[in-house]
């Protein structure tokens, strides 16, 4: 399994398709939600993403501050292998690149309420009462590197 780390830039067509097919697939059919997958936050951010033989089996993107918050943030985090650990494995990745590339000392995300025990496990902390984003539960969470 080869871990891809890309700005938007240089992401191939391919690779592009690939990675919003997994987010369509998980974030819109899966969870049986039609909300606007694609923002202009892609061409801010860096993709990274496991990939094996056949697919992208991990992805997240890392968004630069002040495009979502005035800190660096991480989303789309997602797994279509799952139950062998690449969630964490992924996660622990874009917070190390979040801390390397992008100097970032605190790392605010928008968890699913239900993903909650996941981001805990990597440090996170809640910061919000629970929101609906996208008819879904929601909540803040940080991360102080």
């Amino acid at each position: 399994m080869e871990l891809i780390i890309k700005k938007f830039k240089e992401l191939t067509v391919e690779e592009l398709y690939e990675i919003i097919k997994a987010r369509v697939d998980i974030f819109v059919v899966e969870q049986n939600y039609p909300y606007r997958e694609l923002d202009d936050k892609d061409k801010n951010s860096y993709h990274m993403f496991f990939k094996d033989e056949d697919s992208i089996a991990a992805y997240l993107r890392v968004v630069d501050r002040g495009v979502s918050f005035d800190e660096v943030s991480i989303g789309r985090v997602l797994t279509v292998k799952r139950g062998c650990g690449l969630g964490g494995k992924i996660l622990a990745e874009g917070i190390k690149l979040a801390k390397e590339k992008l100097g970032a000392e605190t790392i605010r995300i928008e968890a699913q309420t239900y993903a909650k025990g996941f981001y805990e496990k990597a440090g996170f902390e809640q910061s919000s009462a629970e929101f609906t984003l996208d008819g879904i539960p929601h909540m803040q969470m940080l991360l102080h590197t």
